[in-house]
């Protein structure tokens, strides 16, 4: 009969875990977005094949990424801090520097989205403050530099007359929009994730793209989130991305990557 004092092949991996755990609250203290001194996780393998590669942003648009934004009191520290907004403008810039397709899936409220009778906390959020509004489906009236309206020093990458802008989503995720279609119709399954906001949109997008089959690489200094009180979205969002993409890289090193470059 075993010793009870004796740890079987299960506990220690479970004290294995538990010291990780440990050594990753220190250094959590010091910078909880830091990656893990000893991670648990195996490390990604994914390669990228250029000719099968795009780049997916998701709401690069005034309400979540400039200070005039509807949302900057919340997402504004995790913007200024990631450099978002120049980190897509840098993907963007080397995406079509080295022809890799790029595709947007932006977020639009119509007045006729207001009569849904029930919503999630954040959606209620939205609503209430006019975020992402728009006249009209059929209307671009009132639509630049609106909210709704991407930001500015993207659009020369936006209205190339190459980047496929995806009808929108609603809600989180692309369920409801044609961005997968677009991929499909492309022979794209290799996907550079980036966007607002990470424990939002960003996030829905890597869960469905995942289960549609695409390898997903998010870019974690090309999104940021609000910080609350209720937690944390980027630290949320990090962990989960760290759990489920098949790879999280920084800007730079997704540049490299499209760039046929070795990451420094």
């Amino acid at each position: 009969m075993k010793s009870l004092t004796q740890p079987t092949g299960f506990h220690r991996i479970i004290l294995t875990l538990a010291g990780l755990a440990i050594l990753g609250a220190a250094s959590a203290q010091d910078d909880p977005y830091a990656e893990p001194a000893e991670p648990g996780l195996p490390p990604s393998n994914m390669e990228l094949d250029l000719s099968r590669t795009a780049i997916v942003i998701t709401d690069p648009q005034i309400d979540f990424l400039s200070p005039d934004g509807v949302t900057w009191g919340l997402v504004g520290n995790t913007v200024t801090a990631n450099k978002t907004v120049e980190h897509i403008e840098q993907l963007l810039k080397t995406a079509k520097a080295e022809n890799i397709a790029v595709f947007i899936s932006p977020h639009y409220y119509y007045p006729t989205d207001k009569g849904w009778k029930f919503e999630g906390a954040l959606e209620k959020v939205m609503h209430a403050i006019s975020m992402f509004d728009r006249v009209s489906a059929y209307s671009m009236e009132k639509f630049e530099n609106s909210g709704a309206d991407f930001m500015p020093q993207y659009k020369p990458y936006l209205f190339d007359g190459k980047t496929v802008i995806a009808s929108p989503h609603k809600v989180y995720g692309p369920e409801q929009n044609d961005l997968v279609l677009q991929l499909r119709k492309r022979h794209i399954d290799q996907v550079l994730l980036a966007g607002m906001s990470a424990n939002l949109c960003v996030q829905a997008h890597m869960h469905e793209l995942l289960e549609q089959g695409f390898e997903v690489a998010v870019i974690k200094d090309a999104t940021a989130a609000a910080q609350i009180p209720e937690g944390d979205g980027y630290l949320a969002a990090l962990i989960n991305f760290r759990f489920m993409a098949n790879a999280v890289w920084t800007t730079a090193e997704a540049v490299a990557r499209l760039s046929n470059q070795q990451a420094h």
